[in-house]
């Protein structure tokens, strides 16, 4: 039987256990409905033309300038090949794991606006045992997160590097 995430919180044990093997993870009703609500809400806000820091603007220094939306797209892009500046050795396949599943948990909670789909397709990487490649040195600015992070989220838009059976491929062949 899969772990469903997003029914209750994780506990060290779960964040253990689903690290260090291949326990199947599930999205329960609850979280999707929680996910599809937060991204419905940001859906129609940027549709109004609404200024929204780091969807529509620039950030930092820049968060005064607005960005069009046929460049949206490509700002995220940028941003997530900006931030993949990580060095060092990679964190080893349960390290993760473990990132991977706490992400898609913080996910659940409904608060950040992404998609179903994108907490699926963190799901996905744990069930098919696919391992990003994360190097264990990386920050940018204040939060020390943003780096491996961007590192995990190339190999979700076929680019970065991923472990699939322990051998080291490219993001566009791992998805």
């Amino acid at each position: 039987m899969a772990f469903e995430i997003g029914k209750k919180k994780l506990t060290l044990e779960d964040v253990y256990r689903i690290s260090t093997s291949a326990e199947k993870v599930t999205l329960a009703a609850i979280a999707k409905k929680k996910i599809k609500k937060a991204h419905d809400f940001l859906i129609k806000k940027s549709k109004s033309g609404e200024v929204i820091y780091g969807v529509n603007t620039g950030f930092g220094i820049l968060s005064n300038v607005k960005i069009e939306s046929h460049n949206i797209a490509q700002l995220q892009l940028n941003l997530l090949r900006s931030h993949a500046v990580g060095t060092g050795e990679p964190l080893t396949h349960e390290k993760v794991r473990a990132m991977v599943l706490l992400r898609a948990s913080t996910l659940t909670q409904g608060h950040s606006g992404v998609s179903v789909r994108l907490v699926e397709a963190l799901i996905d990487l744990l069930n098919s045992n696919i391992t990003p490649w994360i190097p264990e040195q990386g920050s940018v600015g204040a939060s020390g997160d943003l780096s491996p992070l961007a590192h995990l989220a190339l190999v979700l838009i076929g680019e970065g590097k991923a472990y699939v059976d322990g051998k080291l491929i490219t993001g566009k062949k791992s998805t």
